[in-house]
Formats: C-alpha cells, sequence, structure tokens
C-alpha cells in the first residue's frame, strides 16, 4: 500500500503522466487449451465482468494489430481494444482506451503447474487520470481472472461428470 501512495505522490509531481499496476492470480483444475480457448472467444464474453458486448464475428481468431469495440456493463459506453501480442496457449496482451487521459494494457498468461492452470490478469493503468480512475476499476479487475476460471470449469463440469458416469456403469463390469 504504501508503494501505491508513493507512486501517486511522484506522479503529483510530475504532472504528465502515471502508471498503475496490479496483477492477480488463479488457479484452475481445467486445462490450458480450455482456458485459452474462453480467452480467445472475444464475441462471447459472457464471463467477463466489465464488458457485455463486442463487435468481433463468432469465430475470428486475436492476431496482433486487430482493434475491435465493445460495450461494459457499467452503462453504454464504447471502448476500444487493440491486440498487441497472442502467444498460442500462452499469452494475450491488448490495450484498452476508453477515455482521454487514460490508457489501459490489459495481459492474460496462461502456464501448467503441479497444482492446476496458473491464470494471471495483469491491468496497467497509464496516463494522467490513471490515479482518479484506479480506485474505481480495481474492483472489478480484481474478479476477472476468478470468472474466467469458474466460467471454464462451470463448462467443463458436465463433461466430467459424464465420463465418470461412463465408466461407473460398466466400462470394467464383467
Amino acid at each position: 500500500m504504501q508503494g501505491c501512495l508513493s507512486k501517486i505522490i511522484y506522479c503529483q509531481r510530475r504532472w504528465f503522466g502515471c502508471s498503475l499496476a496490479r496483477t492477480y492470480r488463479e488457479i484452475s483444475s481445467a486445462s490450458v487449451d480450455e482456458l485459452w480457448q474462453k480467452v480467445v472467444d472475444l464475441d462471447d464474453v459472457s464471463w467477463h465482468p466489465v464488458l457485455a458486448r463486442t463487435n468481433v464475428p463468432y469465430g475470428l481468431v486475436p492476431k496482433p494489430g486487430l482493434i475491435f469495440q465493445a460495450v461494459t456493463r457499467l452503462g453504454p459506453i464504447p471502448i476500444r481494444i487493440f491486440v498487441e501480442r497472442v502467444n498460442p496457449r500462452e499469452l494475450l496482451s491488448v490495450r484498452v482506451i476508453a477515455i482521454p487521459g487514460v490508457e489501459e494494457r490489459v495481459t492474460y498468461r496462461m502456464e501448467s503447474t503441479v497444482f492446476g492452470t496458473c491464470v494471471s490478469y495483469s491491468v496497467t493503468l497509464r496516463g494522467w487520470l490513471s490515479p482518479l480512475i484506479w480506485p474505481l476499476s480495481r474492483p472489478s479487475a480484481a474478479r476477472v481472472a476468478a470468472a474466467l476460471v469458474a466460467a471454464v470449469e462451470k463448462a467443463a463440469r458436465p463433461a466430467m461428470q459424464s465420463k465418470k458416469k461412463a465408466l461407473k456403469d460398466g466400462c470394467f463390469d464383467c
């Protein structure tokens, strides 16, 4: 907390810019492929706590340079999203431009660990308005990684139950 306050004080002295960053992590029992498919499905953002819908056509794969629009759940505020970097099954980095004076860089990173799949959601706010926007956007940013994991695990739950039922119903009954 003290480091965050020192950044804000330093930004007030500079007047022209500031950068605030935070990373949120979640562990999932779903595979990297399942999580990646949910993240790159840009036309279905029903799991996202901030975005309501996008103008991306069904099946479009994100590639660097893609620019699309999204509408937030907070109101009919259109925002532009620019895809910066894509490493398949590993990383998706985008820039969000909502209002002048604030630029948001968002990075989704997935990696397989011993405990499951680790999903990292990093948010960096830049611009002279970022100290004012940060307290408003932080609670919703804290929920994104957890919402992604919950959506993927909810979709995978019926498939796992049907596999267990098939094994239980007679694969090994002789």
